[in-house]
């Protein structure tokens, strides 16, 4: 007997799953204005979900319809089998964290944590041990008895978060949760977000503008543009395999170059580009016809940099660098083509050079080229 694939882990590739979070045909408009355009979405008991995408691009406002705060123009939304297009906010198995975090500066911490149990009357000895047991989990105990202006960012994010979760919500909505930290705070508090909520199992759908946060936080991403989502999927799959010129552009930094497939096999597409007078060669088969426009997209840190020049064949460019970034573990160059196009790569420092050394530096003439396996054919 054939044993059965574990989709413990990814429940959305299990096509007996059910959706714990169902969107369906949501469109939201105000007035002639249209925010979110007939949108379905699925969302998996357990998932760290993010929502990302550039302002105004229908996000919040789709997190705000979740969370019941607006009313779709069009369309139903169910959580945990539930319809729920049509319940109010305070009756929704949801809580929402703002971006300002919202707390009363009034009052202390346990306070603040403590405020949604009061007022749905739980027994004081009851929310104490809540209140204790979420201080904990987010390490805030000594800072119990402070107010919020006595606290720093990270703090006060933490407490937004344990007053959304001490009521142990099916999902909490959280709206640019880290926006406010500084860079450093920003990555620590990322992975204590994603530890609290796998110790928790509660579904979070996090919206932000942050690339780099979607990519560390969810186990899958929804990158929206003009309130419709063009592509759903792992970070590695958004990234490594984007389906439009807008996602691999929009998700980290790529290097486009426009031509037409020139030969197109089971295993392979080759693609000319007058424009840079190369031969680009795909290990992969494409359904297309031969002189059909592409784009061939190569993330700068697949390109590979040398002042040598590598044996004869396709998928190399020369030029020459233009500007040099060093960035402690990696450095970055911008290295211009005999058409003035720029070409941008990122290349680790694995070893420490001698002082004023450079391997690559401004002014060389240098060779790229790639795997044939690293870049990616989009035909839109």
């Amino acid at each position: 007997m054939a044993q059965q694939p574990d989709y413990s882990d990814r429940p959305w590739l299990d096509p007996n799953a059910t959706p714990f979070i169902r969107v369906q045909a949501i469109t939201k408009k105000f007035g002639p204005f249209t925010a979110v355009d007939n949108v379905d979405l699925d969302i998996y008991r357990g998932e760290l979900f993010c929502l990302l995408g550039g302002s105004g691009c229908g996000k919040t406002t789709l997190l705000r319809i979740l969370a019941g705060f607006e009313t779709p123009t069009i369309g139903t939304i169910s959580i945990d089998g539930a319809d729920m297009t049509s319940v109010p906010p305070y009756e929704r198995p949801v809580n929402m964290m703002f971006q300002s975090y919202a707390l009363f500066p009034h009052m202390t911490v346990e306070r603040n944590v403590a405020y949604g149990l009061e007022r749905d009357g739980i027994a004081k000895a009851e929310i104490a041990a809540q209140v204790n047991d979420m201080l904990s989990m987010v390490e805030l105990t000594p800072f119990a008895k402070r107010k919020p202006h006595q606290l720093s960012g990270g703090q006060r994010q933490r407490v937004a978060l344990a007053r959304a979760l001490v009521k142990r919500p099916k999902v909490l909505l959280l709206d640019e949760p880290l926006g406010a930290l500084d860079k450093r705070l920003r990555e620590q508090t990322q992975y204590e977000l994603m530890n609290i909520q796998d110790r928790l199992g509660i579904t979070f759908v996090v919206v932000t503008h942050d690339q780099e946060e979607a990519m560390t936080l969810s186990t899958r991403i929804a990158v929206m543009d003009v309130g419709r989502f063009v592509q759903i999927g792992t970070p590695t799959e958004i990234y490594e395999f984007p389906e439009t010129r807008f996602v691999a552009d929009f998700i980290g930094s790529t290097n486009m170059f426009e031509g037409r497939i020139t030969e197109n096999g089971a295993d392979h597409v080759r693609v000319r580009a007058e424009e840079y007078e190369a031969d680009f060669y795909i290990d992969h088969g494409m359904s297309i016809k031969e002189g059909t426009k592409v784009w061939v997209a190569v993330r700068p840190e697949k390109v590979e940099i040398s002042k040598t020049a590598p044996p004869f064949g396709p998928n190399q460019l020369k030029g020459v660098v233009r500007d040099v970034g060093y960035l402690g573990n990696f450095s970055t160059y911008r290295v211009q083509l005999s058409n003035t196009r720029i070409v941008a790569v990122t290349h680790p420092n694995q070893r420490r050079p001698a002082r004023g050394e450079h391997e690559v530096d401004w002014d060389d003439e240098v060779h790229l080229s790639w795997a044939a396996s690293s870049a990616v054919v989009l035909t839109k």
